[in-house]
């Protein structure tokens, strides 16, 4: 019998999550975006739940290769765009479009042999400082850009970096989308300024209202809101966003200890038993991906579901294994046994739900990178029992 540990990736609740992200982008088109293999949840998983996106953003063009293999024939944008010059020979064989950030990139396209004229996002960093023509440089990258015979269709896009909350008092988005539009305002083409965050908390109030409806662009970015994840945990939940989470890793009880008052539990005794207790022990650690900071001290463990049943990490994640209060589960059902479900995120069997947003909080990181980290070791079905 193999090891009990799995992930599951539900159909059903990545097809919700981007019609809940087209709801509220209002009338802009929406960018599905599955860079880092859709999040750890496998893009030929993903794909047939998030095909009626208008297109896909990732990094890789061997992502883009693996999306051209699955049959979609719409827009696939390159989010870093090329990172050497032959590159570009690969996105006029696949009909990419590509993100422009850089004098260099300019220049290969200008030395770029072809027929069909690329589509580009010319990049503004508006305030994040990572990529991008800063506002006072945007225009001249811009008129290089339509200057080249290379080039087709230029778009105009930049990235927040804080639009999940506030940025010295104000709305996180508002000092970026001033220098956006200082800088773009005259400049013809399509604009893509929201991510997750800015559009489920911004895209639809600010349409019309402080930022001057610079927000209703012509695309928006949906990223881990897509694959069920609050993008400003802890200010709102998944469940209040109207999210449904989209993978699940369960595991199962393989021995339950009976641990005296005293006694300590795991690795580096960082855990001593306040009063005589049962502890469950779960195939699950580190080596999977789950995070060994889940659960260091003596009162803070992650959250997890037993039979449903919410309850938390006692002493430390180790490599294989780690090991769960089960008070709580057997006063609501009886004595626990090996065999027993066991829920580290998303849907238990009754049907109760353990956010992911919760355990990464837990563990002091977001769930994107326990998304991310998912193991190799680890296999990943797919339900589609409810997909339409």
């Amino acid at each position: 019998m193999p090891r009990p540990i799995h992930a599951t990736v539900h159909l059903d609740a990545l097809h919700h999550n981007l019609r809940r992200c087209r709801a509220a982008a209002g009338d802009a088109r929406v960018w599905a975006v599955v860079k880092a293999n859709a999040y750890g949840h496998g893009i030929e998983r993903v794909y047939p739940a998030l095909r009626s996106a208008d297109g896909f953003a990732l990094l890789d063009l061997a992502e883009a290769e693996r999306l051209r293999a699955l049959g979609w024939r719409g827009p696939i944008l390159l989010l870093e765009g090329c990172f050497e010059p032959r590159d570009l020979e690969v996105c006029s064989r696949l009909q990419l479009w590509h993100v422009v950030h850089c004098d260099e990139q300019i220049d290969w396209l200008s030395q770029h042999k072809t027929h069909q004229p690329h589509r580009v996002f010319l990049k503004m960093n508006s305030g994040m400082n990572r990529l991008g023509f800063r506002p006072q440089a945007f225009r001249a990258a811009w008129l290089r850009l339509q200057a080249l015979p290379q080039v087709g269709e230029v778009s105009l896009m930049t990235h927040f970096s804080d639009a999940d909350g506030l940025r010295h008092g104000r709305e996180g988005v508002l000092h970026q989308v001033e220098a956006f539009v200082h800088a773009s305002a005259d400049l013809p083409g399509e604009r893509s300024l929201c991510n997750s965050a800015a559009t489920l908390r911004h895209a639809l109030r600010l349409r019309l209202g402080e930022a001057g409806g610079a927000l209703a662009a012509d695309w928006v970015r949906a990223g881990i809101a897509l694959y069920g994840s609050a993008p400003d945990h802890p200010s709102h939940s998944a469940a209040e966003w109207g999210l449904q989470p989209t993978m699940t890793l369960a595991s199962r009880l393989i021995a339950v200890q009976h641990v005296p008052a005293g006694e300590t539990v795991g690795y580096g005794s960082v855990y001593t038993a306040a009063q005589d207790m049962r502890v469950g022990i779960v195939a699950c650690g580190y080596a999977d991906g789950y995070p060994r900071h889940a659960s260091l001290g003596q009162d803070h463990g992650a959250p997890v579901l037993v039979r449903g049943v919410r309850t938390r990490l006692v002493g430390r994640v180790s490599m294989d294994m780690l090991a769960v209060d089960l008070t709580p589960v057997e006063r609501a059902g009886g004595p626990c046994r090996a065999g027993d479900e066991v829920v580290l995120w998303g849907r238990s069997a009754s049907g109760a739900v353990l956010p992911i947003d919760e355990v990464a909080q837990a563990a002091g990181t977001i769930a994107y990178e326990l998304m991310c980290a998912l193991a190799a070791r680890v296999p990943i079905t797919v339900d589609s029992s409810d997909h339409p």
